[in-house]
C-alpha cells in the first residue's frame, strides 16, 4: 500500500488496478450520486475502461497531485476518495479540493479532517497559493465542509451540460436534473497562514484549551 498522507482516522493511499469494485459500489447508492447524476449509478465499464485508468495515470505522473483512496485506520475500509489536484492546463498554484466519501462515513467528520489535512499539506509543503472546491447548490452538507475548513463563497454559476462532460468523474448530462447553481469556494494561503497563527498563539495562551472546539 502507497501511503500518501495519514490522518489521525485516516490514511490516504494511492489508488490500484484492485479498487474497481469500491468505486462501483461508492458510485452505485443512489444517495451518494444525488447531486452528480441525480442519482443513477456510475456503470462498470466507465470505472473500469476511464475513471479508474485516470486515477492511476494522474498518480504516476504528477508527484503530490492526485485521486487518493480514502482507509478507515480503525477497521481498513474503503471509505471513499479525496482529490488535490489543479485544473486541467493550470499550474500548480491553484488547486481543486474534492471528496466523495460512503453514505456511511457521512456526519462523522471524516471529510473534513480530510480536507483540512490535503489544504495544509498544500500550502506547508507544495507551494499552493490558492484552494478552491465546488458543489451543486443544494448540497448543503458538503457546502458545510467547505466552510469548517476555512473557504468562503466567491462565485454561484451555472454549468452546462458540456461541462458537466468535461469533468473529471462520471456526471449525468441531462438538463432537466440540473435546475439550479452550483457555487464555489475557495482559501487563500494568506488567510490560512494567518487563521493557523491565530490558532497557534489562542492555544499557547493561558486556558486557550478551553476554547477548542
Amino acid at each position: 500500500m502507497e501511503v500518501f498522507l495519514e490522518t489521525e482516522r485516516l490514511v490516504l493511499r494511492r489508488f490500484t488496478a484492485a479498487d474497481a469494485d469500491h468505486l462501483v459500489d461508492l458510485d452505485g447508492d443512489p444517495e451518494v450520486m444525488r447531486y452528480l447524476t441525480g442519482g443513477a449509478p456510475t456503470p462498470r465499464n466507465v470505472i473500469e475502461r476511464d475513471i479508474l485508468p485516470r486515477f492511476l495515470r494522474y498518480d504516476e505522473r504528477s508527484a503530490g497531485y492526485g485521486f487518493w483512496a480514502a482507509i478507515e485506520k480503525a477497521t481498513g475500509d474503503f471509505l471513499g476518495w479525496f482529490s488535490f489536484r489543479p485544473p486541467d492546463g493550470a499550474g500548480p498554484e491553484e488547486v481543486e479540493l474534492g471528496y466523495r466519501l460512503r453514505r456511511a462515513a457521512w456526519g462523522r467528520g471524516y471529510a473534513t479532517e480530510g480536507s483540512r489535512a490535503l489544504i495544509r499539506k498544500g500550502f506547508a509543503e507544495l507551494g499552493v497559493r490558492r484552494v478552491f472546491a465546488t458543489t451543486y447548490q443544494d448540497n448543503l452538507a458538503s457546502r458545510r465542509v467547505m466552510e469548517k475548513v476555512g473557504m468562503t463563497l466567491v462565485r454561484t454559476y451555472r454549468l452546462t451540460p458540456a461541462d458537466l462532460a468535461a469533468e473529471g468523474t462520471f456526471h449525468s448530462t441531462a438538463q432537466e436534473v440540473w435546475d439550479g447553481d452550483d457555487v464555489e469556494y475557495a482559501l487563500e494561503r494568506a488567510d490560512w497562514e494567518r487563521r493557523e497563527a491565530a490558532g497557534a498563539r489562542q492555544a499557547g495562551s493561558p486556558g486557550g484549551d478551553h476554547h477548542a472546539e
